[in-house]
């Protein structure tokens, strides 16, 4: 990574902090390690990229409804799922540092540097040859290329080879032979890879001698699997269907880092779509070019996002994909895209003896639809969204401003009344204004310091809009907008201020 996005990424959690978006859980007792909590513009931030989620899920698609399950669930859930036998990372520690590290990723990022510099010879060619590039040529004949791609298959091929075996020894040879170091001594001795089961566990029932034990749920997705039968019949569900919730997940854990991009408690945003057995690639195709149009909906740039396909399947997927997103870190993980197969259904059945079928009434007969998944964290989408918006910015004048340029529609507060001074009838005027739209959109009053401050204040917390009453206003009933991203300000009726604000921060269309 970059120094200047290291930097960068520092300075914005910082930002999140001292600007009330994101704080250490329990701070005065000196945090909890990989737990956050959200502050008061955080948590707004946070309910309006779920509201987005939500609404774009169960109000564009007319077969999708949600629900939103209990976060304990009987423990042969788990069992069912496969999460009690098989819901590991692959661990391994470096003896001088002493830092645990997931063997997994550190091999995913050996190859991420290679890729990088496919992608360099790629980019300078690119500059050389202009318009007339031809880039698929340039990637199958470049002998650096094709070399350094070789090399990508070959360490991904082991790769998935000792997953799939669960050959831990295989794994730690990959790393053993790609000579990767411990970024923190600089050094390649190594432990054994282990496995670890990242299940919170506890206990039910008001003795300890009759509880139950039961697990914090690790996704949110099996909620939706055991209520497949009653959605589909009390909803008159037909395939295909989808069911989509939100809601905290728990992993325990233990390479947890990089702020809130990997926590112990998180939320997820979900939806299982039912198809029948055959189509399942169409729809997971279809939900690819879906749920990145979703993406690209906000503004950001089409280069910060890309697929990536999996290259271990989890044991209940026949195709899997990650949309992944440019953070300051590097391209990581956004949202997953799965084909699950009718591996949940079939398995929950098998536990349960409970028949999960749909009748078909077209095909007069029953059978275990297939699902295909999408599963976004909203964690992480938080994440996104900030690193994408946060800007230091030096104007022309020399002075310099911090900006959160977030999607206007997604944005804490919407707009702020900024009356120019506190005397002269300007307060009231303001507070008129202020009453008119507050019951639609989250608005701040502020009449405190000079009106310089106060726009840059609502710049470091993403406000799109201020709304300035001043001594013109009380004459001909007209205020001045300013927006957040260009700093232009126009002057118009205040009569107009809803509809102005209508337009400006209505949610994008999805075609």
């Amino acid at each position: 990574m970059a120094a200047n996005n290291e930097d960068l990424f520092k300075n914005l959690v910082s930002h999140c902090k001292e600007y009330g978006f994101v704080f250490p859980s329990s701070e005065i007792y000196d945090g909890l390690s990989a737990v956050y909590d959200y502050g008061q513009y955080g948590s707004e931030l946070k309910n309006n990229i779920r509201a987005y989620w939500w609404n774009s899920m169960t109000r564009l698609h007319e077969n999708i409804v949600g629900i939103d399950a209990a976060i304990f669930m009987h423990p042969t859930t788990w069992k069912a799922s496969g999460h009690v036998d098989a819901f590991n990372d692959p661990l391994i520690d470096n003896k001088d540092s002493k830092k645990r590290y997931r063997a997994d990723v550190l091999i995913e990022e050996h190859v991420a540097k290679i890729e990088g510099k496919i992608n360099k010879e790629v980019s300078k060619a690119k500059d050389r040859f202009g318009e007339a590039f031809n880039e698929e040529q340039f990637r199958s004949t470049n002998p650096r290329v094709l070399e350094n791609q070789a090399k990508v298959d070959t360490i991904n091929s082991r790769f998935k080879d000792a997953m799939d075996a669960s050959d831990m020894s295989a794994v730690k040879q990959i790393i053993v032979d790609l000579e990767i170091v411990c970024p923190v001594s600089g050094t390649r001795n190594w432990t054994d890879v282990r496995q670890f089961n990242l299940m919170f566990s506890t206990q039910m029932g008001s003795v300890s001698e009759d509880a139950s034990s039961l697990y914090l749920r690790p996704e949110t997705a099996q909620g939706i699997f055991v209520n497949f039968l009653n959605v589909y019949k009390t909803g008159r569900m037909k395939v295909p269907f989808g069911i989509a919730q939100t809601g905290k997940a728990f992993r325990n854990e233990i390479v947890a880092r990089q702020f809130i991009f990997r926590m112990r408690e998180f939320e997820q945003m979900e939806m299982q779509y039912f198809v029948k057995p055959g189509t399942e690639m169409q729809w997971y195709e279809f939900w690819k070019t879906t749920r990145m149009k979703w993406h690209r909906s906000m503004g950001f740039s089409s280069d910060s996002y890309r697929f990536h396909d999996h290259i271990k399947l989890a044991h209940y997927a026949n195709a899997a994909c990650d949309i992944e997103f440019m953070f300051p870190f590097g391209f990581k993980e956004l949202e997953g895209i799965h084909s699950r197969t009718d591996f949940d259904l079939k398995s929950h059945e098998a536990y349960s003896g409970k028949k999960l079928q749909y009748f078909d009434p077209e095909l007069n007969e029953s059978y275990v639809p297939y699902v295909v998944e999408t599963s976004v964290g909203l964690d992480r989408m938080f994440l996104a969204v900030l690193s994408h918006s946060y800007c230091e910015e030096k104007l022309e004048d020399g002075s310099e401003r911090v900006v959160l340029r977030i999607p206007s529609f997604l944005a804490p507060v919407k707009a702020a009344v900024l009356p120019l001074v506190k005397k002269d009838g300007l307060p009231e005027k303001a507070r008129e204004i202020m009453a008119a739209i507050k019951a639609d959109y989250l608005c701040q009053y502020d009449e405190k310091d000079s009106i310089g401050k106060r726009y840059r204040r609502q710049d470091a917390i993403g406000t799109p809009l201020c709304i300035t009453v001043d001594h013109q206003t009380l004459e001909d009933g007209t205020v001045t907008i300013r927006h957040r991203d260009s700093m232009q300000q126009e002057r118009v009726d205040a009569a107009k201020v809803s509809v102005i604000m209508y337009d400006l921060l209505r949610a994008p269309r999805i075609d």
